[in-house]
C-alpha cells in the first residue's frame, strides 16, 4: 500500500502517522528540508486523491491525517515484507527477528512470549 508512494509522499504520510493530524505549515516545519507551502499542499492534494490522506476543516485551517489506520498500514507493510523477503513465511520472519536477540531487552522478549501464548490460546479456542 504505502510502498506505491513516491519517497517524498511516503515521508509526508509517515510524518502524519508520527505527528497526528497536521496543517500544511506544520508538515512544512516537520520536514527535514524546506519546501514551499504550495509544494506541500500539492503533495497533500495528490495524496488525498490517491486516498492516502483525508482533509478536514478546522479552526487552524485544513488539517490532514492518514486515511488508513496506522495498525492496518503496518500490517499491510509487514505482509509485503514477509512475502518479499521471507517467501511468505511468518516463521522465517520471526526467526530473523529472534536472531536479533542481542537488540531485544527482557521486556520485549517477555512480550513476544505472551503474544505467542495468546496466539496459541486463540487458535485452540
Amino acid at each position: 500500500m504505502l510502498d506505491r508512494l513516491a519517497p517524498r509522499e511516503r515521508q509526508i504520510v509517515d510524518l502524519l502517522y508520527a505527528r497526528g493530524p497536521s496543517t500544511v505549515a506544520e508538515v512544512g516545519d516537520a520536514l527535514p528540508d524546506t519546501l514551499s507551502a504550495s509544494a506541500i499542499r500539492a503533495m497533500l492534494t495528490r495524496l488525498e486523491s490517491k486516498n492516502f490522506v483525508r482533509r478536514e476543516a478546522s479552526d487552524r485551517g485544513f488539517v490532514y491525517a492518514p486515511r488508513v489506520a496506522e495498525d492496518r498500514a503496518k500490517a499491510t507493510a509487514l505482509t509485503q515484507v514477509v512475502r518479499t523477503f521471507f517467501k511468505g513465511s511468518p516463521v522465517s520472519a520471526a526467526t530473523a527477528l529472534l536472531g536479533m536477540t542481542e537488540q531485544l531487552d527482557e521486556d520485549e522478549l517477555d512480550a513476544l512470549e505472551k503474544l505467542i501464548a495468546d496466539a496459541r490460546a486463540e487458535k485452540s479456542a
